[in-house]
């Protein structure tokens, strides 16, 4: 009895998955998408990092290599990203007793413009942004500065990544 069970919730599981076929794992929703391009994001920002711009345009291109099926071309894609970094900038977050900052903050904001070719009910132009919080103490090189901008990039691609295929 329970071999039939089983064996009958599997069935019906499977047609289940099988019959929302748009469904993705990944929760992108890339319709009848089959091309995605991804403009290099020059920044303008009045405080420079020089690898910036290549470093972000290469986070966003992986991840939607990564999450869907995608081909990335470097013309008349499907979707298209293109934009620019609009702020780099570094902020005390908190005084100690000496009224000294004990924390600063590396916030990185973009705009981005997304066209959605297939559907132009989906396209947008926003700004995203987040930061990153370390020791006034330390300087932002060396490790301490990729850790961050690692940090700050992930997030960055994940929430464009969600507000142009993400449909959480």
């Amino acid at each position: 009895m329970k071999k039939l069970f089983y064996t009958l919730f599997f069935i019906s599981t499977t047609i289940i998955v099988i019959s929302c076929g748009a469904y993705s794992f990944t929760g992108g929703d890339t319709g009848n998408a089959k091309t995605i391009q991804v403009d290099f994001f020059p920044n303008q920002a009045p405080l420079i990092e020089p690898t910036l711009s290549q470093k972000f345009t290469q986070e966003l291109q992986d991840l939607f290599t990564r999450q869907t099926n995608l081909t990335l071309v470097s013309s008349g894609g499907d979707l298209h990203f293109s934009g620019e970094i609009t702020d780099y900038r570094i902020t005390p977050m908190s005084a100690n007793a000496n009224q000294t900052a004990a924390q600063n903050r590396l916030t990185i904001s973009v705009n981005v413009n997304y066209i959605n070719n297939l559907d132009e009910k989906k396209n947008f132009e926003k700004r995203f942004s987040f930061y990153y919080d370390y020791g006034a103490t330390e300087q932002l090189t060396g490790g301490i500065l990729d850790t961050a901008l690692k940090d700050i990039l992930e997030r960055l691609t994940q929430d464009i990544f969600n507000a142009s295929v993400g449909k959480w």
